[in-house]
């Protein structure tokens, strides 16, 4: 399974997502807001089946969920590799149970499957871009 462009800032994958797939964002944090960019994974209804933000200024990766209006429980890491103003890289994989984050190859974050089935879930966009790439890595 491939991701393909399918509007600015964005990526549409037909199929769904399947376990085994996963996802590298490069790039620079931005060195002046706390927002400097969100990873959503949205589903057919529009609903945000996974969300992933760096939050530079308390050094910490939110993982969350938004469904049927309102936002889950948000599970946090204290591991955060990343700095303001850097190069940055983020990976996002699934598995059949799981979510996995890593920036720079560090284990951040891990978070269940809140959507199911998870082939529901075919896009993918980056809020707030501020120079990030996207890049396919096997599957």
């Amino acid at each position: 399974m491939g991701w393909g462009w399918g509007w600015e800032g964005g990526a549409f994958c037909a199929g769904g997502l399947a376990p085994g797939w996963n996802l590298l964002v490069q790039g620079h944090g931005d060195s002046g807001e706390d927002r400097s960019f969100e990873i959503h994974f949205l589903s057919e209804t529009g609903d945000i089946a996974f969300h992933v933000k760096p939050r530079f200024s308390s050094t910490t990766m939110v993982g969350s969920a938004f469904q049927g209006g309102r936002w889950g429980l948000a599970e946090l890491s204290s591991i955060f590799p990343l700095a303001p103003g850097e190069p940055c890289e983020i990976e996002v994989s699934s598995d059949a149970e799981h979510f996995h984050v890593y920036a720079w190859e560090h284990k951040v974050l891990q978070s269940p499957h809140r959507q199911r089935p998870l082939g529901t879930i075919t896009r993918v966009c980056e809020l707030a871009k501020r120079g990030l790439s996207w890049g396919d890595q096997g599957y």
